[in-house]
């Protein structure tokens, strides 16, 4: 099955409004209580609201499979065939003709709750020679069976709970493993875990050899909850350094770096590489930097790119483009800050680029391919509340341009990488897909 889409557009675009920054450095969001949504004001021009580019793209998209439950990632095996992670556990391979196997035996028992779950699965670079793979998991705590709970058992039954009785919970533990893929990719062998604790969305090997493994906020940890509260931490910056949503780095053993930028501090988690994000569920190496770029899922608005370097702080729970969900104040607040309520600070690193109204976007890639030449060098995101394929074109750290593809499909778009033959794979719904020229 395909699909042939061109996305025509009026020759003449409409000229885009670049709003310049004009407050002081540190802008706040509007008061709590307004109505409306919020518009923050970028802190320079361009953060936001790219125009689209000159051109529209035309894609063709072929349904590769439609049989698959839940999929958040993929990677590519030298067979031709891919690997699929299922967000309840399953780890399958995918035939280039569509025919999806049996679970591969041998993955860790894994507990499904909230975001939580089987999350991202990435092949050593040496894998034809020594067939590792890794991944990252959400495993039960001790006695507890693997499956799946209700959402509020991780939401709601923590964050009403006492800050003294959250810090007693075993609700199970983030986990990255790494393990053999048997030669007929039918099992795991030699399952090791190779650091647990607040890191389990995506797996990024660094030019130097080293892993970057992001994580989500641990709400759970410290006196917050799923979307921030109306204070700040400055009075502590460590909170935010070891429960905000993180960046560690890794050597592919397991061990730590003797260059990772926390080693002096001995308050903060000796694995951390960077801090003060949110949720952050895509990330990539630039192809001509080399540095990771990662896109954190912020709160009611505020999802961001961000380009992380060591040491820094990226705002979360202090700082943020976003603003608490109104469906979760009881009192019918609108458009609650989180933290400070600022959008910038001193110290504070600034996303590349933000969405406000939320797309919600998880998985990204950077386009280095020759199918679509005039891609090259543009980032690609999946949008799930957004249901599209965001492209972005870049000019060096810039957005200058921002295109919705793939919207007639009305599929929620929780993956993007890039293939060894130059098309885009995505994970949409229960499919995936794959992306060439029409």
């Amino acid at each position: 099955m395909h699909f042939d889409l061109r996305l025509d557009r009026p020759a003449a675009l409409a000229a885009a409004l670049l709003l310049i920054c004009t407050a002081p450095a540190s802008p706040a969001l509007a008061q709590s209580g307004s109505a409306g949504p919020i518009e923050p004001t970028p802190a320079f021009a361009g953060q936001t609201d790219a125009p689209p580019p000159a051109e529209a793209s035309a894609v063709r998209v072929d349904v590769i499979t439609d049989a698959l439950t839940s999929p958040w990632a993929v990677a590519f095996l030298p067979d031709g065939s891919f690997l699929v992670t299922e967000r309840a556990g399953t780890l399958r391979t995918v035939s280039p003709d569509g025919s999806v196997s049996q679970p591969i035996a041998g993955v860790p028992p894994v507990k499904v709750v909230a975001a939580q779950g089987f999350h991202d699965v990435v092949l050593d670079p040496g894998f034809e020679q020594n067939r590792l793979v890794y991944f990252t998991y959400f495993a039960p705590p001790k006695g507890e069976a693997a499956g799946e709970w209700p959402v509020e058992h991780f939401y709601e039954e923590v964050w009403e709970k006492p800050f003294h009785e959250r810090r007693v919970m075993d609700l199970g533990t983030e986990r990255v493993g790494r393990a053999r893929l048997s030669e007929d990719n039918t099992r795991l062998e030699d399952v090791e875990v190779l650091i647990e604790g607040r890191v389990e969305r995506r797996i990024v090997f660094a030019p130097d050899g080293t892993l970057f493994v992001t994580g989500a906020d641990a709400f759970r940890f410290y006196d917050s909850d799923l979307d921030g509260v109306e204070r700040d931490f400055l009075d502590n910056p460590d909170i935010p350094r070891n429960f905000s949503g993180r960046v560690i780095r890794l050597n592919p053993d397991g061990t730590i770096p003797a260059d990772n930028p926390w080693l002096s501090r001995a308050t903060v988690a000796r694995e951390t590489y960077a801090h003060g994000l949110k949720d952050p569920e895509g990330a990539a190496i630039h192809p001509e930097t080399g540095e990771l770029w990662v896109i954190d899922h912020g709160p009611q608005g505020g999802d961001e790119i961000d380009i992380v370097r060591p040491g820094r702080d990226y705002g979360w729970p202090n700082v943020s483009y976003g603003v608490q969900y109104d469906a979760r104040q009881a009192d019918g607040r609108r458009n609650v800050p989180v933290g400070t309520g600022m959008t910038s600070m001193p110290g504070v690193e600034e996303p590349v680029y933000y969405w406000v109204p939320s797309i919600a976007p998880s998985g990204m890639a950077f386009y280095t391919g020759d199918l679509f030449p005039e891609w090259r060098g543009n980032l690609f995101v999946g949008a799930m509340a957004g249901r599209h394929l965001v492209r972005l074109v870049l000019d060096g750290e810039r957005v200058v341009a921002e295109e919705r593809l793939l919207e007639n499909l009305d599929l929620r778009i929780r993956e993007v990488r890039q293939g060894p033959d130059g098309a885009l794979y995505l994970l949409g719904g229960n499919q995936l897909l794959r992306v060439t020229p029409p």
